[in-house]
């Protein structure tokens, strides 16, 4: 019998983590030939490259050229691009029986709207995620594409209610994990195994890692000045490394900000960090101090406090049973939570159902059915 003819799409740095395990699932099952689709949504070598090279995911099959563009531009560059790739076909001239996506970025929801038009049935890992805020682009994303998805395949139990009270059939729905989960336990040993933390000069459990990127914590000057504030008080007591974004550290700039942490004696700011070396790093800290949205998924799975800085969450089963709290931009209250976690007050959480290191062969073994 021929393989299936599966196309996976992948464009920004929380993709990669995400499609490694699929990849490598639809290769042992042995009934796909899987055609890889990076649209360059991320383009710099430390937020692409890298991944492809630690979670040893293969090269591209295809490469779009898709970057530093409003979102509009950039979706109707992916729809566009992606369109002519599924009218193709495959490398054998062959229709895709089907296109995954996963998250929630510009090329998940173009990719989606390509193939659906083209009738290609779509299956969106990660859908039914939803924060309610509608001023996020990722909201609308998410929205979009599960409303034209053929299956969805959902990463926590609350996500799968969202999706049955938007009117979808529960045959379309499976909970499936957690595919950002699978990566992370099939790469925990190794990434343990590295000397990053020794090499930052701080020891396991030790130190906090900070990561900011959402506009609602770096594009207002005040805002991004008192959580400053709080690092910059808290790396007296408990050492801070601080990975900065391209958007973060422009933002600092800009507001004259970034001599301040510079000077923060007990802060290092660093470049963004590969897969392996940010794992190791987050897996032995005494707290994670994020606006992302994998990260809490992170956190929880390695039972580490998150002090989560957004108003909101799409992955309310990181706050409810993790290890999540979430923070806002209020400073003062991200403060009283560090105090929290500093004196061992900070709650405990546990490990969310499904999250086992098995999505992807749950995923694949769905797919199969449906082809």
């Amino acid at each position: 019998m021929s393989s299936s003819s599966v196309a996976v799409i992948a464009g920004a740095r929380p993709n990669f983590m995400k499609i490694a395990p699929v990849l490598r699932a639809f290769d042992a099952h042995g009934g796909f030939s899987s055609t890889l689709i990076h649209t360059g949504q991320h383009y710099d070598a430390n937020l692409s490259d890298v991944f492809f090279d630690e979670l040893q995911i293969k090269s591209p099959d295809v490469r779009l050229s898709i970057s530093g563009k409003t979102h509009g531009e950039q979706t109707a560059e992916i729809l566009t691009g992606t369109e002519a790739i599924f009218t193709k076909g495959d490398r054998n001239g062959r229709q895709f029986d089907y296109v995954v996506v996963v998250g929630d970025v510009n090329s998940t929801m173009a990719a989606t709207l390509a193939a659906t038009k083209l009738q290609i049935p779509v299956a969106h890992i990660e859908a039914g995620l939803r924060s309610g805020d509608r001023s996020m682009p990722e909201e609308i994303n998410r929205l979009v594409t599960d409303s034209i998805c053929d299956l969805l395949l959902a990463s926590e139990s609350t996500a799968v209610q969202n999706l049955i009270s938007e009117g979808h059939t529960s045959e379309r729905v499976h909970l499936v994990g957690n595919v950002m989960i699978d990566t992370l336990r099939a790469f925990l040993p190794q990434a343990r195994a590295r000397q990053t933390v020794t090499e930052f000069g701080v020891k396991p459990e030790g130190y906090a890692t900070v990561t900011l990127h959402r506009p609602s914590n770096v594009d207002d000057a005040p805002t991004l000045s008192r959580i400053i504030k709080v690092l910059t008080e808290v790396s007296c007591r408990l050492p801070v490394i601080f990975p900065l974004h391209p958007r973060t550290k422009s933002r600092l700039e800009q507001f004259g900000l970034l001599d301040q942490l510079n000077a923060a004696s007990g802060i290092q700011v660093v470049e963004p960090l590969g897969y392996l070396d940010f794992l190791c790093l987050n897996s032995q800290a005494k707290v994670l101090i994020t606006d992302s949205g994998g990260l809490q998924e992170e956190s929880t799975a390695l039972g580490i406090p998150c002090l989560t800085l957004r108003a909101n969450t799409e992955r309310p089963v990181t706050v409810e049973q993790g290890t999540s709290t979430l923070i806002g931009n209020d400073a003062e209250l991200l403060a009283v939570e560090l105090e929290n976690v500093l004196t061992g007050k900070y709650k405990t959480g546990q490990c969310p159902e499904l999250w086992d290191g098995n999505a992807a062969e749950r995923i694949v073994q769905i797919i199969a059915q449906r082809v």
